[in-house]
């Protein structure tokens, strides 16, 4: 019946540079969902313009005290919010204290712990604290520019290696640096996404990418994916413009598959993730598995890696959404 089944918004947009990306992603998920067992809607949200997309293409605007919408003439409230904000404010923990402060259930980790893997600089030092592998960084904050030089930089971190914002997607604001001369507008790029840049040494070794999610029920992490770039680097235009190689499931000996498996899935413990993530890697020649960064809102199109993984492990994303709705109630 119609009124037993739960409605599901699939909230997306946010206010990063990576906006349209989500918008993406929550039409990937619609595709997904089992819309039998749900009532699903696309939440665009903006700034203080949050609406909500009705059937026949019209909007109605949601209201922020309940996270409420009109239909037909009568108020629905949402069960459950699958976020899919690649940025502010979904990817930091800003949305889900609203959520938290409402009671509606979320897709996502909690509040502190989007806001440590939201912040690159932040995860790699809560990490290395665990023995994770991660490469040397320094931060570099607007305003106090002049307390890093190009010197301490070249010295501690070395040539080449990555500016990118500290706080924000990895897609945009992200420049590799091959000398000094390059670190200031480098610098200035990544601060027009985050106000916190950080500096990370470059890393040698093959890229992978791999998911992972659990249930009360279950511990599934999905076959890695290795990233072949034909740019200099993972950037959007590799991401999202097919200049890329993408194979899944990677190119991985049983024993290295097996210690990669083994540090996502512990990855996900230390910080008590909820939903799906992706962890990105890099693999040195000497076989060191060194972590990059933890996606909380993975892209889900359907060409995404999550949504490979997926068909790789021989699952379906219909099943694996039911599983992470079902397992908050």
């Amino acid at each position: 019946m119609e009124q037993l089944k739960r409605n599901i918004a699939i909230v997306c947009g946010g206010d990063s540079s990576e906006h349209d990306v989500s918008l993406r992603s929550a039409q990937g998920l619609y595709s997904f969902f089992d819309k039998e067992r749900y009532n699903v809607y696309i939440v665009d949200i903006k700034g203080q313009d949050w609406h909500v997309e009705l059937p026949g293409g019209t909007t109605v605007s949601i209201d922020r005290n309940d996270f409420s919408f009109i239909e037909n003439g009568k108020a629905r409230l949402f069960d459950y919010a699958y976020i899919t904000i690649h940025g502010t404010p979904g990817e930091n923990g800003v949305l889900q204290g609203y959520f938290d402060l409402i009671g509606l259930p979320y897709s996502t980790s909690g509040v502190l712990v989007e806001a440590i893997t939201f912040d690159k600089f932040v995860l790699n030092q809560y990490l290395k604290g665990y023995g994770v592998s991660v490469a040397d960084s320094l931060l570099i904050r607007k305003g106090y520019e002049q307390l890093v030089s190009d010197e301490e930089v070249e010295q501690r971190i070395g040539m080449p290696c990555f500016v990118k914002p500290a706080a924000d997607g990895s897609s945009f604001g992200i420049s590799k640096v091959k000398n000094a001369d390059q670190l200031a507008p480098a610098i200035r790029k990544a601060m027009m996404e985050s106000p916190e840049v950080m500096v990370e040494a470059y890393l040698e070794g093959m890229e992978i990418s791999q998911g992972c999610y659990k249930t009360r029920q279950k511990s599934v992490v999905l076959p890695a994916t290795e990233v072949v770039s034909q740019n200099e680097f993972f950037d959007y235009d590799a991401k999202y413009n097919g200049q890329v190689q993408e194979i899944t499931p990677a190119r991985l000996s049983p024993e290295m598959a097996e210690r990669v498996s083994k540090i996502t899935s512990h990855i996900y413990d230390i910080l008590h993730c909820n939903g799906i993530i992706r962890i990105d890697y890099i693999i040195s020649p000497e076989g060191v598995i060194s972590m990059l960064e933890v996606n909380t809102t993975p892209g889900m199109t359907a060409t995404s890696f999550i949504p490979q993984q997926v068909r790789a492990a021989g699952l379906s994303m219909t099943d694996v959404l039911t599983d992470i709705v079902e397992n908050q109630f």
